[in-house]
């Protein structure tokens, strides 16, 4: 599939499509708003916490994101990197699964409201269809969570399987 399909260069700055180009899941399920950048390990997304966002949702009454939101927004920024290298595959967007988080600490117990986080992913470790990744939440230069994620692609016929009665 040609790689113009994905993203557009204009200005020798890349521009790629909506997350959910890149994600098996629906509104208000995706929790990102921005693809910033993919490469060949790596991968960083953007959301602004905010009522007028795709957080609203998700929000607190002061208009906060709970800190546990941290893990997801990090699987589905592994679900983007995963996602776009599928499309250059030409394949689909795929369900993946989350094994599991080690390490995983946030600074406050929820994001602020009005917040911008650039979620930045790392590849450390992949064979056919588990990965191990590092994630970092930024807001401007400050850290604000980080976490090691491990992943699985099932095939087709184990979807099937986890999604029967």
């Amino acid at each position: 599939m040609a790689e113009s399909i994905h993203h557009a260069e204009i200005a020798g700055k890349v521009s790629y499509l909506a997350p959910g180009h890149y994600l098996p899941h629906a509104a208000p399920m995706i929790l990102l708003e921005q693809v910033c950048e993919i490469g060949a390990d790596h991968a960083r997304c953007r959301v602004t916490v905010g009522v007028a966002g795709v957080m609203r949702p998700f929000l607190t009454a002061e208009g906060h994101l709970p800190g546990w939101y941290a893990m997801e927004m990090m699987a589905q920024t592994v679900g983007v990197w995963s996602g776009w290298h599928g499309r250059h595959r030409g394949e689909p967007p795929r369900a993946g699964l989350l094994l599991g988080a080690r390490a995983l600490h946030c600074e406050q117990p929820y994001f602020d409201a009005g917040s911008v986080l650039d979620i930045s992913i790392s590849l450390l470790l992949q064979d056919e269809r588990i990965g191990s990744f590092d994630c970092v939440i930024r807001h401007a230069e400050d850290i604000l969570a980080t976490g090691r994620l491990t992943t699985y692609q099932p095939d087709d016929n184990e979807i099937i399987q986890l999604l029967k009665d």
